[in-house]
């Protein structure tokens, strides 16, 4: 099919001419991915408002860009500027140990972490050495309970702590490499360079004497991560991380079950560092996967996000002020950075905003959403 007849049919299902039967052909076009520039269609080529993304983007401030259908479509301030993402980062680290657990590193997301870190087994005797159990499923759901007198898996503990010995742990003895070396070894020709990536990412945003594992990433890089999970793990030819382990990854928010810890402290390993942050800093509220921030039903009976597609699913950094968010109902990724944009409540009012950009809902998809969440 040619790009002119993939473009009309793309305007047709968004504006609602074709119904369910447009949406149907739809799901048969080949994906748009980008190459070494990304390619540009303007907003309305591909069902969206100009002027309610200019009122998106005034009411975010800072600088992002917006992508629908595999098309750059609206870019506000320097897109290509490379920024630390603070905890948007997270979400990259579960793409890497997914990845060890494919490459055969890892026999299971469910290994106990203390095979490769040792200094786990000898903590906490008073708590029957407890971190003995923490697995690399703890860790990156942060229920690993490390720091806290919780067991691993009993309770949420939002902590920095827990993400450095994640990175430094899977990075430097799964994959062993170095801080110096974890770019060229593994973020670049394991994700960055496949995605085409443009400005050049870095575990190292400030450097290997300062919270090494902090990602510098340009929004439009940024994007690019987005688009493959979008897509199912999948990058022109080639499935770069499997389709199960990508609904895994964003379909599998901790149960509210799990309380959010009291946050009393525990032993952790001498010299024990952070990535910026201590512990407890948040709930999961249903709504934490895999370090991924997803659209659960929390605590008080409502949508993480109450005006935004059930499946939407986004990194997060520093309460909201530096994100990239997916809408797979509506084909559509965003990455933003130094915004106006700070919690849920910003969070959810940027998403609505965003979400009325698109001229008329294409489908019933959204109501379920890609993955049925």
């Amino acid at each position: 099919m040619s790009q002119s007849k993939v473009l009309l049919l793309a305007i047709l299902v968004s504006v609602g001419v074709c119904g369910e039967v447009a949406q149907v052909k739809a799901d048969e076009i080949k994906p748009v991915y980008p190459e070494k520039e990304w390619a540009a269609k303007t907003p309305d080529e591909v069902g969206l408002d100009a002027t309610k993304l200019k009122a998106f983007s005034d009411y975010a401030g800072g600088f992002g860009c917006v992508v629908r259908y595999g098309y750059m479509v609206y870019t506000w301030g320097d897109v290509s500027k490379r920024k630390d993402v603070a905890s948007a980062v997270k979400p990259v680290y579960t793409h890497f140990l997914l990845k060890a657990v494919e490459e055969r590193k890892l026999a299971s997301i469910d290994d106990r972490v203390a095979k490769f870190e040792p200094g786990l087994r000898s903590l906490n005797e008073a708590l029957g050495y407890k971190d003995r159990k923490i697995t690399w499923r703890h860790l990156c759901n942060q229920i690993s309970c490390y720091g806290v007198r919780d067991r691993p898996g009993d309770a949420f503990d939002y902590s920095d702590y827990n993400m450095a010995l994640f990175f430094d742990t899977l990075m430097l003895k799964v994959y062993g490499t170095t801080w110096e070396a974890v770019d060229a070894d593994i973020l670049h020709p394991k994700l960055t360079d496949l995605l085409g990536c443009q400005d050049n990412p870095t575990f190292m945003a400030f450097g290997t004497e300062d919270r090494p594992g902090r990602l510098a990433i340009s929004p439009r890089d940024f994007a690019r991560f987005g688009l493959l999970y979008l897509r199912k793990g999948k990058w022109k030819d080639k499935q770069l991380v499997s389709p199960e382990n990508v609904k895994l990854a964003i379909t599998s928010p901790l149960p509210l079950s799990i309380p959010r810890t009291e946050g009393k402290s525990a032993e952790m390993i001498a010299g024990q560092r952070s990535l910026g942050g201590g512990n407890n800093q948040c709930d999961h509220n249903n709504s934490y996967s895999f370090a991924w921030w997803v659209n659960g039903i929390g605590r008080d009976g409502n949508r993480n996000w109450l005006d935004a597609p059930n499946d939407v699913f986004g990194c997060l950094g520093h309460g909201g002020i530096r994100a990239m968010v997916v809408m797979p109902a509506l084909d559509l990724a965003v990455s933003w950075n130094d915004t106006k944009i700070e919690e849920n409540k910003m969070i959810n009012h940027a998403l609505k905003l965003l979400k009325d950009c698109v001229m008329q809902t294409e489908s019933r998809r959204e109501e379920k959403g890609t993955f049925g969440l």
